[in-house]
Formats: structure tokens, C-alpha cells, sequence
């Protein structure tokens, strides 16, 4: 006993298993870091598809009216009328391809595609300022319209009653200061979730997982550690927009930048917890990428408003789009950097994407700790 004593004064103790597990924690983190900053694809996805995707959506993809080929119908020209054309031909939004004497020449220029839309002078314009009628290609009936008021605008004097529009926040009417915060809350949603998921997906794969989970370190610690990398670079992804939008856009920030930034934190917190439940659900990367970019791409491009204002859909799409997270951060983002309102005005956006955040948390540790048992 006196030797088995003695022995044991040499034994070092070992680390406190809080300590441990921290240290673990951390070289988790810098391992998961570590993959993601090697794996050249997974970084040309991360940063290259928001700058592809801002520059598409911000130069290529744009609803801006401009270059409208017009073509002018009247049988005489006096000078009101010849004024009325002046005033087209000089703005930016129309091209006077052609001047013709009837109706009938007009459409056969429409119908050949050499026109977008016709102005008809009727033969009283020039005595009760009356009498125009407009011929538009409505293959596309948003752009039509826009170019039928677009037109009337230009044509009517400042000082009338008629139609005297003023176009608040968005004075250009640039298409770009609408899909800047839409671009956000896609890029956002389709990353974080999709890479989140694949990442957890890949160790179930490879078999590492259960070594992971039987470290000293508890299971929940693991799947935070695998998400805390993807949220920094979602971090990082959401300033590089930002900038982007500020600078080679030229969209303003009129909101607060740290009400911007903590908002924009919240979403990716939902995105993350997301692509955990994604995680618990699919069995190989191929069905978590499947199922990341099939159930959330179509619903984010398709029912947040992002292209299509909900209000204007059917009554059952809006219920459905009532459950898609990227609307509600959509709708506050608009508020925040385009109005510049204060976080009050958007503490309903703010209330439903806190609680998506803590039910998709929820449900996803609660089936990660069913599948452990």
C-alpha cells in the first residue's frame, strides 16, 4: 500500500474536462475552417456567386425602362404636337424609331417586332390636349404598363392635375434598389443552408461522425462548431454585398448600418438552423444539396416577393408565402436600406424570423438527440 501510495503522488492529473472541451471545441472550429478554406470550389461558390449574382441582377437583369422604340401616328403635326414628340424623343426612356400617318402602319411595325409601342395623335390634341392613344406590345403586361405611364408622364405638362407622380424613396426608379435586398435574402438563405447541411451531411458519410460525437465534447458543441465557420464566411458574404451594393450599384444604405447587420445576423441564424434540420433529414450530400436548392430555391424566388409582389398573388400562394423566411427579411431589409425607417418599423419582420429561428433550432437538435438514442 506504502508503494501504491507513493506511485500515485507522480500521477499527473488530468485536464478539467471543461477546459478539454473548450480546447476541442475550438480545434473543431479551425478544423472545419481549415477544410472550407482549401476546398477551391467551395470558396469560388461562397464569394463567387454573390458577385455573379449581384452584377446579373444589378446591370443584366433589370426592369429599368429605357430605349423603348416608339413609333409616332399623326396626320398633321402642329406644334403642340411636335412638342409632345420633342418631349419623348429627348427623355431617356424613349427611341422615335418612326412617324407614320395611321393606326394601321403602327401595328404592322408592332407585330413585325420593329416597335414596342405607338402613339397615336388624335386630330382635337392639339385644341382640349386629348385624343392620344397608346398601342403596346403587351407581350409582358408589367412592362407595358410602366411604358404606357412612363409616356403619359413625359408627354403631360408639370402643372397638370393628371397622373403628376412622385416617386418617393426610389426617385430614378432603378430596378436594382428592389433586388439588392432580395439578392440578400436568397444568397443568404441557398448558402448558409446548403453548405451548413452538406458539411454535417459529409462527416455522417464518411463515418467521422459518431468519432466526433463520442469526444469529450458534447453533440450539440459539435454541430455548433461545424456551423460557427459558415457563419463568419456568411458574415463576410453579407459585407461584400453590402459593399457592392454601395459602390458598384450604387443602391443607398438610408437605414442603420447596425440595425442592417443585426438583422441580417438573425436571418443567417434561421439559414443555419435550417440547414441543420436539412442535415437530419438527408442521408448523402447529393440529397442535402437536392433538397437545399429545390425546396428553398423555388419558394425564395417565387413566393418572398423577391420578383412578384405577394399582395398581388392568389389567396392560398399568400398563405404559403407566409411561411417563407426570406420574405419576412426581404420586406425589413427594403425598409432599412431603401426607406431608412428605424428598427420599430419592422419589429413584426423581426418577431417571425426569432421565432423560425428558435423553432428550426428547436426541431433540429431534438431529432439530432432522437437519432443519437
Amino acid at each position: 500500500m506504502k508503494g501504491l501510495s507513493a506511485s500515485n503522488k507522480h500521477i499527473t492529473p488530468l485536464p478539467h474536462r471543461k477546459g478539454l472541451g473548450m480546447g476541442l471545441f475550438l480545434s473543431f472550429v479551425i478544423k472545419e475552417a481549415k477544410h472550407i478554406l482549401r476546398d477551391k470550389r467551395t470558396m469560388l461558390i461562397l464569394f463567387g456567386m454573390p458577385v455573379v449574382m449581384m452584377l446579373i441582377f444589378g446591370f443584366a437583369i433589370t426592369t429599368d425602362v429605357k430605349n423603348v422604340r416608339t413609333v409616332v401616328v399623326t396626320s398633321q403635326m402642329d406644334h403642340l404636337t411636335q412638342a409632345a414628340v420633342e418631349r419623348l424623343a429627348q427623355s431617356d426612356y424613349f427611341t422615335i424609331t418612326a412617324t407614320v400617318a395611321t393606326p394601321r402602319e403602327a401595328e404592322r411595325l408592332l407585330r413585325h417586332q420593329k416597335a414596342d409601342m405607338a402613339v397615336v395623335f388624335g386630330n382635337r390634341f392639339a385644341s382640349k390636349k386629348s385624343g392620344v392613344q397608346f398601342m403596346v406590345d403587351g407581350a409582358d403586361p408589367n412592362m407595358s404598363q410602366q411604358w404606357t405611364t412612363y409616356a403619359q408622364q413625359v408627354m403631360l405638362n408639370a402643372s397638370s392635375s393628371l397622373l403628376n407622380l412622385k416617386m418617393l424613396y426610389n426617385p430614378q426608379v432603378r430596378s436594382a434598389f428592389n433586388f439588392v435586398p432580395a439578392i440578400m435574402g436568397m444568397l443568404l438563405m441557398l448558402i448558409c443552408a446548403m453548405m451548413t447541411s452538406i458539411s454535417v451531411v459529409r462527416e455522417k458519410e464518411k463515418g467521422t461522425m459518431e468519432v466526433l460525437l463520442v469526444s469529450p465534447v458534447r453533440p450539440l458543441m459539435v454541430i455548433i462548431a461545424k456551423a460557427v465557420p459558415y457563419l463568419v464566411l456568411a458574415f463576410a458574404i453579407l459585407i461584400t454585398i453590402l459593399l457592392m451594393a454601395r459602390f458598384v450599384l450604387g443602391v443607398p444604405l438610408q437605414g442603420s448600418l447596425v440595425w442592417i447587420i443585426a438583422v441580417s445576423v438573425l436571418y443567417i441564424l434561421l439559414a443555419l438552423s435550417l440547414g441543420l434540420l436539412i442535415s437530419n433529414i438527408a442521408k448523402t450530400q447529393l440529397v442535402a444539396l437536392l433538397l437545399s436548392a429545390m425546396v428553398l430555391l423555388m419558394p425564395v424566388v417565387m413566393l418572398s416577393g423577391m420578383l412578384f409582389p405577394v399582395e398581388s398573388m392568389p389567396q392560398i400562394l399568400q398563405w404559403v408565402a407566409a411561411v417563407v423566411p426570406p420574405r419576412y427579411y426581404i420586406s425589413a431589409m427594403r425598409k432599412l436600406m431603401i426607406m431608412g425607417v428605424g428598427i420599430t418599423e419592422v419589429t413584426q419582420e423581426v418577431a417571425v424570423l426569432s421565432a423560425m429561428t428558435v423553432l428550426f433550432l428547436a426541431i433540429a437538435l431534438k431529432k439530432f438527440n432522437t437519432r443519437l438514442e
